[in-house]
């Protein structure tokens, strides 16, 4: 594992400490350059994100009415399958410019959910990891001359 270039590139993102343990948990950063590291962080975009969807089904089944979730089910469902497969295909395709915008729309998507209640809501956890992640692999698309 090249322990210096995921140091180097996650202290350009805005939480290098997540950024760090992310990238160090997947066995696929050893040897990766920074569009490794990106394909990689997409990829924990999309794990959040499949939690965050499973999350506002379990909810909507308890509350089938609840435009609040309705809108947060919107918002997930764009996240995994417009903005993942995007990003992801952008980063293999060498068009950073393009990851870093979905990936910095699926970090506002997540964060459209969050704003749909008013106060905390029963998905806060799981809307600030997909922000989180999502704002750190923006930044890394960012690196690549995004």
């Amino acid at each position: 594992m090249d322990a210096k270039l995921i140091d180097e590139t996650c202290r350009k993102t805005p939480n290098p400490n997540l950024c760090v343990s992310s990238l160090k948990s997947d066995p696929r950063s050893s040897g990766a350059d920074v569009k490794g590291l990106g394909i990689i962080m997409v990829d924990v975009v999309k794990a959040k994100a499949i939690i965050g969807q499973n999350k506002v089904s379990g909810l909507l089944k308890q509350s089938p009415g609840d435009l609040r979730l309705k809108v947060c089910s919107g918002d997930y469902d764009a996240i995994s399958n417009h903005q993942v497969p995007n990003a992801s295909l952008a980063f293999s395709r060498d068009i950073p410019h393009i990851a870093e915008e979905d990936m910095s729309e699926a970090a506002d998507e997540a964060r459209a959910c969050e704003l749909s209640f008013s106060g905390r809501s029963p998905l806060t956890d799981v809307n600030n990891a997909v922000a989180d992640v999502a704002s750190i692999t923006a930044a890394i698309a960012k690196q690549l001359g995004g």
